[in-house]
């Protein structure tokens, strides 16, 4: 059985970090592309990271030089480092497996919320 399990998540003030993990079981990670998403209080989805197989990283622009995507594989974890965060990074996070399928209806876990604030 696919599980993920996102954790991680807090509220933070602008300028803090957190180290967003995904734990998953039921498949290794770095035979899948994964991705980190979040959705921010009554909006959509919105892509925020890739990692291929072959370890190819990408971010969506606005987390650029701010978010830092990896990987354990000897855990089967995925990670994903926030830094200088601002107040529109508030959101439910969530690691998903990249199946082709549009970013609302990948599989996911629960999700970790992280929020922004003074």
């Amino acid at each position: 059985e696919v599980q993920l399990v996102e954790a991680g998540g807090g509220l933070v003030q602008p300028g803090g970090s957190l180290r967003l993990s995904c734990t998953v079981s039921g498949f290794t990670i770095n035979k899948e592309i994964m991705n980190w998403v979040r959705q921010a209080p009554g909006k959509e989805f919105e892509w925020v990271s890739t990692i291929t197989r072959s370890g190819i990283i990408t971010y969506t622009g606005s987390v650029k030089g701010r978010f830092t995507i990896s990987r354990d594989n000897a855990k089967n974890t995925l990670y994903l480092q926030l830094d200088n965060l601002k107040t529109e990074d508030t959101a439910m996070y969530y690691c998903t497996i990249s199946d082709g399928q549009p970013i609302a209806n990948q599989v996911r876990g629960q999700g970790t919320l992280v929020t922004v604030s003074s």
